[in-house]
């Protein structure tokens, strides 16, 4: 049984009326005891005329999962035939026995985790569900295995003799099993809100602005791993004009006059007529194309990739360091579509792979990019732009850049993303005797023929991530800012750039209409509150709310609170970082703390939701830090330029000294229950820290680096990142930077018990990462823990994967920093 989710129901913590169940309630022989009645709603019956019960059928199942969701909502009331049912308390229950169904609903909080058994007497035959999921029960009986928490229970009867003797009776398995049971309302966060809550999956807004596709994904507990999407076309009205609810529509583009809508539906490219509504299928037959955007009215352009055929050979022949990605030999090129006929022709070929940057109508001109090399032996490879002239199939080079992202058309020049060291450092805002990080996207403007170039953000802190282009030649450009994503206009006349007030954190998506007053639609969340969906227009800079997940998704929930929390360190430069308090925080007690980090050349920034849970932790009773070290862009180019060569240098420095300044501010944190964790360059930091400090008491490294060597060698991207990560450093100029800041060459001096998560097919940074520091502690004789998630890559993405993966953290920590080892024993029984 998995009760790792939450439920979105009901806690005890704000009522009056609790009933708490612990040893001293009951015997010594821990007896059951029964749940006060007040604390459990009843509502029957449930369509009193049933002749048939669903256990009388062959559906009973599906009868009772179709029901559920309504029980489980905290609603006052439901309407069932026609007849409006008020749910009560089970002690006002006056009739002796009634018709149709019946359910019985309460909640109960667990302070830890926390087993026993559940007992239901008087009642002959009935479904019970915890947080949504059916439990299986011997005579009625049900073993409870709960994290800490809150949890709903529903029980849906179908056979009851007398109500009067309907008792619900909880037995604790030993003394510490303590839990609450009450009908309040309110909650705490779950992990199944986080990972099934309705959430933005795409979106579209037609160049008019009178229309947008917006694509909505959830997950429940039938469909699994599954993730359930619809994708709906609105108007400015937010009326529902069409809707896709089993087959889902891919690669979404809106014809330049507004009149069709184009997309890829089961493998077939299919035009949508706005106004009539009717279908037309345009081409078949497109495996491997995408990127599909209307050239004008009457063409399609488009990437159209083709892999090898399989290799049957008993060996393989490397012909270059990409040789080592499984895409490597995939050969993509640039294709135009008439729409009429459904004739592709190809634009672009040769043995090289071709970009698609943008393209120009009128002029009939496409930009592309494409390598200098089929399979280049160089951690930075060489983009070349090309301009083509679909005309006379004449191609001109524009230039050759060692650091290149985008490319798009303003007008008779080119904007061009790319990192400081663009044409020779132009866009350089760095000492001389510092290397650029050129993660730390810039923003040029670059001639037609690539002859001049001038750079735009050398003095805007703000790292530059996607490009989009206005009708008027302005730029649009989602940035990096200290740890938000923003939306910023750059104005090309004014030569400035200027915030959009989005009111986000993190800006997700967006899309853009291609009118005089462009309307921007965007997706986004904040720390504390989750996803919203917004438009605004340019030139008024002020979002309208189009759709909130909160009053749908977290009604009734208990958020941890947030607050800023920066410091000054020993090198004079501030460093940021936030505090997530436990929603119920008594600051007379003492709390856990954990300390949360990448360090690599990006922040953590401030999402709602992630991978990385800060507010499900907290809920958890821990106080999180999430502390943005030296090297991360967003900060500005020297801040960032500190990652190069450094691996840890000046990361570990900032997290411990952080750690030390978070004690010295907040009191009521136990320095001596404190975890850290990070992920792939913050596993490695978790590594390394654990080499360099006694002051954590317990540490978690995902998908860490163990070995610098063996990530630049081995990791698919291990040379490219390496690039930048140990720019101009290898293994024969620079051991030193290879050996000594590799945490396994330091295992010896591992004090902290360490818990190594890992993927085992991931190939961003190889499980053996996570082999090598496991096998050097092992032999060493140090507290280590080696948990792999089979077939998992470098994320873990599937929902049952998820869960129990949060779960293990938590757990984790719970054993070290709790002395609650329970939980992690009942994860990872001892054989």
């Amino acid at each position: 049984m998995n009760f790792s989710s939450l439920w979105r129901g009901k806690a005890p913590r704000l009522t009056t009326t609790l009933a708490v169940l612990t040893v001293s309630t009951l015997s010594s022989a821990l007896v059951a005891a029964p749940l006060d009645k007040a604390d459990i709603k009843f509502i029957g019956p449930i369509a009193a005329d049933m002749q048939l019960k669903p256990y009388q059928t062959e559906h009973q199942d599906a009868i009772i999962n179709s029901l559920l969701p309504s029980i489980q909502k905290p609603t006052t009331s439901i309407t069932v035939f026609g007849e409006k049912l008020t749910w009560q308390n089970l002690d006002k229950v006056n009739a002796l026995t009634l018709g149709g169904l019946q359910a019985l609903k309460f909640s109960t909080h667990a302070e830890r985790f926390s087993q026993g058994t559940l007992a239901l007497k008087g009642i002959e035959k009935a479904q019970l569900f915890i947080n949504g999921e059916k439990q299986t029960a011997t005579k009625q009986s049900y073993e409870l295995a709960l994290p800490q928490g809150d949890h709903q229970i529903v029980i849906i009867a179908e056979q009851v003799a007398n109500w009067h003797d309907v008792e619900v009776d909880f037995s604790p398995n030993t003394d510490i099993d303590t839990l609450t049971f009450s009908s309040a309302e309110q909650h705490g966060l779950s992990a199944q809100q986080l990972f099934d809550a309705t959430t933005v999956n795409a979106l579209s807004m037609a160049p008019d602005g009178k229309h947008y596709l917006v694509a909505k994904r959830h997950y429940q507990d039938s469909t699994g791993n599954q993730a359930n999407v619809v994708t709906e076309l609105k108007n400015d009205d937010q009326q529902t004009i069409y809707r896709f609810e089993s087959s889902q529509p891919s690669n979404i583009i809106w014809s330049p006059d507004n009149n069709y809508l184009v997309y890829v539906l089961d493998g077939k490219l299919t035009q949508l007529n706005r106004k009539t509504l009717n279908l037309k299928v345009i081409a078949e037959n497109l495996d491997g194309a995408g990127n599909f955007a209307y050239f004008d009215n009457n063409s399609l352009i488009f990437s159209w990739s083709k892999s090898p055929t399989t290799d049957s050979s008993l060996t393989k022949r490397y012909r270059g360091l990409q040789d080592r990605w499984s895409y490597a030999r995939t050969i993509s090129q640039a294709y135009l579509l008439d729409i009429n006929t459904g004739l592709s022709k190809a634009l672009s070929q040769g043995p090289l792979s071709h970009s698609i940057e943008d393209f120009n109508s009128k002029r009939g001109t496409v930009l592309l990019s494409r390598g200098t090399e089929a399979m280049q032996a160089a951690t930075h490879p060489t983009t070349e732009l090309i301009e083509l002239n679909i005309a006379n199939a004449s191609n001109t080079v524009i230039g050759q850049f060692a650091t290149f992202n985008q490319a798009k058309y303003t007008g008779d020049d080119i904007y061009v993303t790319a990192g400081p060291d663009f044409k020779d450092g132009l866009g350089r805002n760095l000492p001389e005797n510092m290397l650029a990080n050129n993660y730390d996207g810039q923003l040029y403007l670059l001639t037609k023929n690539g002859k001049n170039a001038a750079p735009l953000s050398r003095e805007f802190d703000p790292a530059i991530g996607q490009l989009e282009v206005l009708a008027n030649g302005d730029a649009l450009v989602k940035v990096t800012e200290q740890d938000t994503i923003a939306l910023y206009l750059y104005d090309k006349s004014k030569q400035r750039f200027s915030k959009l007030n989005t009111g986000f954190d993190v800006v997700e998506q967006f899309s853009f209409s291609n009118n005089r007053s462009p309307a921007i639609l965007v997706s986004g969340s904040n720390a504390s509150s989750p996803q919203q969906l917004k438009q605004l227009t340019i030139s008024k800079n002020k979002a309208t709310t189009l759709w909130d997940s909160q009053p749908h998704e977290y009604a009734h929930t208990n958020i941890a609170s947030l607050e800023e929390f920066n410091f000054i360190n020993t090198a004079g430069t501030e460093i940021k970082g936030r505090v997530y308090l436990p929603s119920n925080l008594d600051k007379s007690k003492q709390y856990p703390a954990l300390v949360y980090y990448y360090g690599g050349t990006s922040p953590v920034t401030r999402g709602f939701t992630g991978r990385y849970p800060f507010n499900l932790w907290a809920e958890h009773g821990y106080v999180i830090y999430v502390v943005q070290p030296t090297g991360a862009t967003g900060f500005g180019q020297q801040f960032s330029a500190k990652h190069v060569n450094a691996w840890g240098q000046y990361t570990a420095d900032d997290i411990m000294q952080g750690t030390q300044a978070l004690l010295k501010q907040y009191p009521f944190i136990d320095k001596n229950r404190l975890g850290n964790l990070g992920a792939s360059y913050g596993g490695f930091m978790t590594m390394l820290l654990t080499t360099k400090t006694d002051m954590f008491s317990a540490s978690i490294a995902h998908a860490g680096i163990s070995n610098i060597t063996s990530y630049w060698g081995h990791g698919w991207w291990g040379y490219l990142y390496s690039g930048e990560a140990s720019k101009n450093s290898y293994p024969w100029n620079n051991n030193e930077l290879y050996s000594q800041h590799s945490p396994v060459f330091h295992a010896d001096k591992v004090t902290t018990p360490l818990l190594l998560l890992h993927g085992d097919a991931d190939t961003n940074v190889p499980v053996g990462e996570s082999h090598t520091m496991y096998t050097a502690l092992k032999l060493l004789g140090k507290d280590v823990e080696l948990i792999e998630y089979k077939g998992a890559n470098h994320q873990i993405f599937a929902r049952d994967q998820r869960f129990n993966w949060w779960d293990t953290i938590l757990a984790y920590f719970d054993k070290h920093l709790k002395e609650q080892p329970q939980w992690w024993q009942y994860l990872y029984p001892e054989k």
